[in-house]
């Protein structure tokens, strides 16, 4: 099955990767926590923690959790999504699969794999590749 939703960032709230390390000069290393709210085929809201490194090049990396509360087409729980991308100087890529095991009331039992969009005008959009048992 697919949905497919639109999404906005609510809070964006960086916080120093370690206060403890000295980060290299033109690297930044941050610990995200990020808020959203989706709309479409799945609608609700989610919180992220994000570890992100940006280079000297406009680089980047990131890893994250995220934790989506909410209803997919219909049908109420939450679920976890793992995040891992890379932006090579603008080009990105990036695997956006559900944890396995996460899913939570009339969502136990989903797997699946995402992936994120940011347009041209920096609208945000979610495609999600699921399957859920008894659904199909």
């Amino acid at each position: 099955m697919r949905a497919i939703s639109s999404f906005t960032v609510d809070a964006y709230e960086p916080a120093p990767f370690d206060e403890h390390s000295e980060v290299p000069k033109g690297f930044q290393l941050s610990r995200t926590r990020i808020a959203k709210t989706f709309s479409g085929d799945l609608a609700g809201t989610s919180v992220t923690q994000a570890v992100m490194a940006v280079t000297q090049q406009g680089s980047a990396g990131y890893v994250a959790i995220e934790l989506i509360v909410g209803s997919l087409q219909g049908r109420e729980g939450s679920f976890l999504f793992q995040h891992s991308a890379t932006s090579t100087r603008g080009a990105q890529s990036g695997s956006f699969p559900i944890v396995p095991d996460s899913g939570t009331g009339q969502l136990a039992g989903l797997s699946g794999q995402g992936d994120i969009v940011v347009d041209a005008g920096g609208g945000h959009t979610l495609t999600l590749d699921y399957d859920l048992p008894g659904e199909g």
